[in-house]
């Protein structure tokens, strides 16, 4: 009987390019998967019910994936720094493998389970899966990490990316024995998202799974892409984007498939405006590592802010403000157009992220924090670094060489909603008013009033000029 070796999945819910898998299987044809359910992460304050089903959706194509293979997906629910070694001692495993993480928890969870493994004698390695680059691959000259995306970007398009690794096959999977082993040391049949407590009743923007994300993939390199550069700013076209970030972000497709198909699409282009739409992309694809990169190399940021006049800054945090801001309810249609989309989708169309942080840093003063956190508890696609790094950008606080970018509500609207479709579909109260009022937000009181709808609760020329002023003197004390 060959060697065994657990592959410990967490965000590489596939057996297609994923690196860390392909090797298990290079060494032994008995791999067997496993996936513990966190308490560490399940119980924090910031999991979104909606994120949750769409993982345990992967979850439950995953194992399917495996048993077509010849194996299984085994299922804990522990924590892992003592589960995946007694696990793997229960089943007499030769080494445990798993694809890194970036993430500061991730990452002390990650050397607490290689020292149990080492106490109890089972080898393990890890691989670079999630990302095309590892973080230490990517330096500047001096050979420092980079702080500031268009060089990165310039850098990291520059490297040769690798090709998809193997899809799991022919594989073997456990014993009689092992099973009623594996059974004892605490697996489970997988759950359900409800069972666990997390209710979501809407639709998914995507269906859960590496079937579905392949298809998406397939579907957007077909069509969409080519118009990517043109079409992906304006939020009521929701086939303008790619809808693959909750895919990348639990690994229901591997980066490299992402990044060959990409190549294919580039190479078959028959206009300059096509090949610049895929180039576009791609910059989001780096956008994703750059985030990623500076999270693992400066786990600070997943806390506070990078930039020292945002470390101590005097934000107003309007308990009153955020509420509205949270439900919808500023005044502001736009704003409150795609919090209502995201309330009810768990998705937002990016262009309107940057749009709603930028209105909840600069003209409510709160903090980005609040925002930040209020996206992870509802985003289906919530990942730390994305997130993290999209609500620093839009605060002025993180890494970005233009300090003070403060998005117009209006002239956002006017430029990228100017028949106001994507108002009127999430704010069917605003339905019949006037489209000229809709877009630069100059709704009279008596129509507010007659739809039901609320006046504005600051004012974006004078609360930009404030925070102008506190910006200055805070960078002045610095």
């Amino acid at each position: 009987m060959s060697d065994l070796i657990l592959f410990w999945h967490r965000r590489d819910l596939r057996i297609a390019d994923n690196v860390g898998l392909a090797a298990a299987r290079d060494r032994t044809p008995t791999v067997v998967g496993v996936f513990c359910l966190d308490p560490n992460i399940l119980q924090r304050d910031d999991v979104a019910p909606a994120r949750v089903t769409y993982m345990m959706g992967c979850l439950q194509a995953l194992e399917t994936r495996y048993a077509q293979a010849g194996s299984q997906l085994l299922v804990l629910k522990t924590d892992p720094r003592q589960g995946i070694a007694a696990l793997a001692t229960a089943l007499h495993a030769s080494a445990v493998f798993w694809n890194w993480d970036v993430e500061p928890y991730a990452q002390e969870r990650d050397r607490a389970v290689q020292a149990a493994l080492q106490q109890a004698g089972i080898s393990f390695e890890n691989f670079w899966d999630q990302l095309l680059h590892a973080p230490t691959d990517i330096r500047t000259g001096a050979g420092e990490p980079y702080t500031v995306y268009t060089p990165f970007w310039r850098n990291w398009s520059s490297k040769p990316k690798a090709e998809p690794a193997k899809t799991l096959a022919q594989a073997t999977g456990l014993t009689e024995a092992q099973q009623t082993a594996a059974q004892k040391a605490g697996v489970i049949a997988l759950p359900t998202a409800k069972d666990l407590g997390f209710v979501w009743s809407n639709a998914l923007l995507l269906e859960p799974g590496e079937a579905a994300a392949q298809e998406r993939l397939t579907a957007f390199c077909d069509r969409a892409i080519a118009d990517y550069q043109e079409q992906r700013n304006f939020p009521f076209n929701l086939e303008g984007t790619s809808h693959l970030s909750a895919a990348l972000k639990f690994g229901a497709i591997g980066i490299r498939t992402v990044w060959a198909r990409t190549a294919d699409v580039m190479e078959q282009a028959r206009s300059d405006e096509a090949q610049d739409s895929v180039r576009v992309w791609r910059q989001e694809l780096a956008w994703r590592e750059f985030y990623q990169h500076v999270m693992y190399l400066f786990p600070q940021l997943a806390d506070g802010a990078y930039r020292k006049p945002f470390q101590n800054f005097p934000w107003d945090n309007n308990p009153e403000h955020f509420q509205a801001w949270c439900e919808g309810k500023t005044g502001y249609p736009i704003v409150d157009a795609a919090m209502r989309q995201l309330n009810e989708l768990g998705w937002m169309h990016n262009r309107c992220r940057m749009i709603v942080a930028s209105f909840l840093t600069k003209d409510l003063m709160i903090d980005w924090r609040w925002g930040e956190k209020y996206f992870m508890q509802r985003l289906y696609d919530g990942d730390l670094s994305a997130n993290n790094g999209g609500w620093q950008w839009s605060a002025s606080s993180g890494m970005d060489p233009k300090p003070l970018r403060i998005f117009n509500p209006a002239s956002q609207t006017q430029k990228f909603d100017p028949e106001a479709e994507y108002i009127r579909e999430w704010l069917p109260e605003l339905r019949s008013i006037d489209t000229e009022a809709l877009v630069t937000g100059k709704i009279l009181p008596l129509e507010r009033d007659r739809c039901g709808y609320p006046a504005p609760i600051v004012d974006h020329a004078q609360q930009q000029r404030r925070f102008k002023a506190v910006y200055q003197q805070q960078k002045g004390n610095g």
